[in-house]
């Protein structure tokens, strides 16, 4: 690891991540460098999606933007990549036109035979970490930065799908008629996952996110059968892999999309994210175990002009205070999904201003 970044300035994400004393709640957004900002637009004017993902100067001054823009008020940053580079490391054709498309998709079992049989991520995804050094470098310690991946059934997913799909009905047919075979790929992908987020640790990323989008299209038993054991794999691998290279615990986060926050929970993660549809108090009345919790405000939320964000982030603020006893502990706070592109940044500046004011601790 990289011992030579600047010293960080602001840490309270990993605080709040921790289960520490904060005076506030952090807060960033997810999707945070993308289609919403001009700066971004203009970048991809000249630049296909996964170009930028591959080239270490432009993802990391996509990661920037936002931090420049929202100087003072967000407290991370998210490395700018995308969650479908592991298909893309084990030999699959991903395209982005402009949402994601698998030109050859996997159609049976048997075509997993056409995927690399080992994956090298220093050679498949180096240019991932590279973005991630050159990044904590010129952050100069303002906050730290995310890495991420894909959890393996949201990857798997597409990978089956060819893109995305609102029934997901081939994938999920996997899981039924193919049960040990679809099991079998989603520890191969998972292997993969803890390699590439044990990188980019090392890499420089000082907290990390699994995407799993797709959990909230399993039931709560296919969930803890087929997604859930892959999840825990991640977390421990991840845990057990970093103190043998002398790397100490970095927080994790799971936003596992519509799926049981209680499930998720117990899948080894400091922090567990939290979708629009669920409501804090009843989140942490119903958890073992005592995590943080991110989130949670509904995205579309910020078309609805200035006083409408005001009163709703009051009102997402005043239910994790009450979730948490009157206080703001254990919390992040964020987007209950990503961004959409059509947002003004101009009233998502407004959601971060009114986070900082009804997230206070007095």
């Amino acid at each position: 690891m990289n011992d030579d970044f600047p010293p960080l300035r602001n840490d309270l994400l990993l605080r709040a991540a921790r289960g520490e004393y904060i005076d506030r709640a952090p807060v960033w957004v997810m999707r945070q460098a993308g289609r919403y900002l001009p700066e971004f637009r203009k970048v991809r004017e000249d630049h296909e999606f996964f170009k930028i993902c591959r080239t270490p100067e432009l993802a990391t001054e996509v990661t920037l933007q936002p931090i420049r823009r929202y100087t003072g008020l967000v407290d991370a940053a998210i490395i700018f990549s995308d969650i479908l580079v592991i298909p893309q490391a084990l030999g699959m054709e991903v395209l982005m036109n402009p949402g994601p498309t698998f030109p050859s998709p996997l159609e049976t079992p048997a075509d997993v035979a056409k995927l690399s049989e080992k994956v090298d991520v220093d050679e498949e995804l180096g240019y991932v970490f590279e973005a991630l050094r050159m990044t904590r470098q010129k952050l100069e310690g303002q906050v730290p930065l995310i890495g991420f991946c894909g959890a393996p059934w949201t990857l798997m997913a597409y990978m089956i799908e060819g893109g995305a799909s609102k029934t997901l009905q081939k994938s999920k047919t996997w899981l039924f008629k193919y049960p040990e075979e679809s099991k079998a790929l989603l520890k191969r992908i998972s292997d993969i996952c803890v390699d590439f987020l044990v990188g980019q640790v090392k890499a420089g990323a000082q907290l990390l996110q699994v995407f799993d989008s797709n959990a909230g299209d399993l039931s709560p038993y296919d969930f803890e059968t087929f997604s859930a054991p892959t999840l825990r794999q991640i977390s421990t691998g991840v845990r057990d892999r970093l103190p043998g290279l002398g790397i100490p615990h970095v927080p994790l986060t799971i936003f596992a999309k519509g799926a049981s926050p209680a499930i998720a929970a117990r899948c080894g993660y400091d922090t567990v994210g939290l979708d629009w549809t669920e409501d804090p108090r009843d989140v942490v009345a119903a958890l073992d175990v005592d995590v943080c919790l991110q989130g949670n405000l509904d995205p579309v939320v910020l078309f609805g002009g200035r006083d409408a964000i005001e009163r709703e982030v009051k009102r997402m603020c005043g239910a994790f205070r009450s979730a948490r006893g009157g206080v703001t502990r254990g919390w992040i706070a964020n987007l209950g999904h990503g961004i959409t592109p059509g947002v003004d940044p101009e009233d998502l500046r407004w959601f971060f201003e009114c986070v900082h004011k009804y997230s206070a601790n007095m």
